[in-house]
């Protein structure tokens, strides 16, 4: 070994021992008869000492050689430090040196290897292996790793099995779209990339592993966003012989582990929501419940007064933001322009102010009367001192803009601390969605999740599928998705059945899912399960908006690897072997 410790191990209980450290140079200080050194490695920092006339001159004249990032060998005695650093861990003591090699030296790096870098995002990413030199980012990929830990304890003591799934599958038309692989062996035949172990986890329950779980990269070849990844991890599990409230207590049982474990944090009880009232109350089915502002429908209140733009409109309604009456007319011009952003799409925003001395002002005075508008401040138990905010149009699109506003202004006003955490199961989700452009109905989960048994009988009558609810469940943390599931088909005909809705014919059927329908002939017990998204899960514990923060080596907001230089051509060479002509964008 090349060090006897490492450089966060040093105590004041090793003063008087000889000890050996390797790794990097953090900084050196130079104060001429004194010079210091910070040592770092993965596991902290540790200041090393040189004095003039005490120490070798060949150990002050190799210091001085030293530049940052070269990495060394460093052997001395443990001394008390004179300037203590309390903040430090190892802050107590200093390395007074009788020993220094060098290992490796290396170039001035193109950013500061410090908490607070100067390298942006693109920069860091193309350099990312001295990114992980960078003790914020270490300590995500600490974080992830205590969590896939503590995730494996608790599945591994309640009896789940983990089982790898294939990487190399078949491509199917539902979900998002695939990464497709040319296989050599099969000229013009194609391996997909799973977006989902779902269907290989389901024949494992039908082959008698009754609690599988895997801790799994899948893949989507999708346009990308803060959450997003082409190739992510979720934590898959699947269980047989269950109900919908084993699933839940089961799962909502390793969340809490985990914030216990992991963070400290004792949660209570998961309160639940339905579908229906996740999207009256807040807009949304992922909603954030750390702060109020809920939804108020004002239509009986607000039409029928000569306002055309309220009087045509499907829905009329709003929010009441605490304290928001000191807004200014130019705020509220800005929230409005925010509001019409393509990304939102309103056409206007109605305000009303409640002013502290118990005055309403509003941008639409002149349709409605004070009486009328204190109508709205009752219903939406307004203060002096609020600020109501209202839209209106058709019902769905004016739910998820107002949605917005409530984000936005939750955000403004500090009510969505990221120290605090306000988990939720949403359940009852719609089992089918109707696509106007398309004509026909997609799954709003997967093609594989059960109906609710009272709701089964709606499957056959016309006109009916769209009010069927699905066996489905989602969980939710301040506003993100973290995992979702569903109980799942288990017998052969509802699952053609379900398959036959989404517009599948028979012939198409058998060939995508043939093997799990077949699979179902041969005693497939009831089962279901969840998959949560294990680098989501990373970002709420570390409290950031990302997760490529805590991903190894993430790729950018194009799908490229920076530091890869990938995706890139293959050669002429390859593309014969697997017979694949590719276009000249120039003919």
């Amino acid at each position: 070994m090349l060090r006897t410790h490492t450089c966060g191990e040093l105590r004041p209980t090793h003063i008087g021992q000889h000890a050996t450290l390797s790794g990097w140079v953090q900084r050196l200080r130079d104060k001429g008869a004194l010079l210091f050194l910070d040592l770092r490695d993965r596991y902290g920092l540790t200041q090393l000492v040189a004095r003039e006339g005490e120490t070798d001159p060949a150990i002050i004249a190799t210091l001085r050689q030293l530049g940052r990032e070269f990495v060394i060998q460093a052997q001395g005695k443990v001394v008390e430090r004179t300037a203590k650093n309390l903040d430090l861990p190892t802050g107590e003591i200093e390395l007074e040196l009788s020993a220094l090699n060098i290992l490796n030296p290396a170039k001035t790096p193109p950013f500061a290897i410090e908490d607070e870098t100067d390298g942006g995002d693109e920069l860091r990413m193309k350099y990312r292996y001295l990114d992980l030199r960078r003790r914020p980012v270490r300590q995500n990929m600490e974080l992830r790793h205590r969590l896939n830990r503590e995730i494996r304890a608790y599945l591994d003591g309640l009896g789940f099995m983990d089982v790898e799934t294939p990487v190399l599958i078949k491509s199917t038309p539902e979900g998002a779209r695939d990464f497709v692989v040319p296989s050599r062996m099969n000229p013009g035949e194609f391996y997909a990339l799973p977006q989902s172990p779902q269907t290989f986890k389901q024949i494992l329950m039908v082959a008698g592993f009754d609690r599988y779980y895997q801790i799994v990269k899948c893949f989507r070849d999708e346009d990308l966003r803060a959450d997003r990844q082409p190739e992510f991890t979720q934590i898959d599990c699947e269980m047989a012989f269950i109900t919908q409230e084993d699933i839940l207590q089961t799962f909502e049982g390793l969340v809490r582990h985990l914030f216990k474990t992991v963070k400290g944090l004792d949660l209570p009880a998961f309160p639940r929501m339905t579908y229906e009232e996740a999207m009256r109350r807040f807009g949304s089915d992922k909603p954030d419940i750390r702060f109020g502002m809920e939804f108020v429908e004002l239509n009986a209140l607000a039409q029928g007064q000569g306002f055309k733009v309220f009087d045509e409109a499907e829905l009329v309604v709003g929010i009441c933001v605490p304290g928001g009456a000191e807004y200014t007319r130019k705020q509220l011009d800005e929230l409005t322009e925010w509001m019409k952003r393509p990304q939102i799409g309103a056409k206007g925003l109605v305000y009303v102010r409640c002013n502290t001395d118990g005055s309403l002002k509003s941008s639409v005075d002149k349709f409605y009367s004070e009486e009328a508008l204190r109508s709205w401040a009752e219903a939406m138990q307004a203060q002096p001192g609020d600020l109501l905010l209202l839209l209106s149009g058709p019902e769905h699109k004016t739910r998820k803009q107002l949605n917005e506003l409530r984000l936005e202004m939750g955000q403004s006003l500090g009510l969505r601390d990221k120290n605090t955490f306000a988990p939720l199961w949403v359940v009852d989700f719609p089992l089918l969605e109707w696509d106007e452009e398309t004509q026909r109905f997609y799954a709003m989960h997967h093609p594989f999740t059960s109906p609710k048994p009272e709701d089964m009988h709606l499957l056959s009558q016309d006109g009916q599928a769209g009010k069927v609810r699905a066996n489905a469940y989602d969980m939710v943390i301040n506003g993100v998705e973290l995992g979702g599931g569903s109980i799942r088909i288990h017998e052969r005909p509802l699952q053609e059945k379900m398959l036959a809705l989404l517009g599948f014919s028979p012939e198409e059927a058998q060939s995508q899912f043939g093997f799990l329908m077949e699979a179902f002939e041969f005693g497939a017990p009831p089962h279901g399960g969840i998959a949560f998204g294990f680098d989501r899960l990373c970002a709420i514990f570390g409290g950031a908006d990302s997760i490529r923060d805590f991903i190894a080596f993430p790729k950018n907001n194009a799908g490229r690897d920076v530091m890869l230089d990938s995706p890139a051509p293959i050669s002429e060479a390859q593309l014969e072997e697997l017979q694949i002509q590719v276009r000249n964008p120039e003919k």
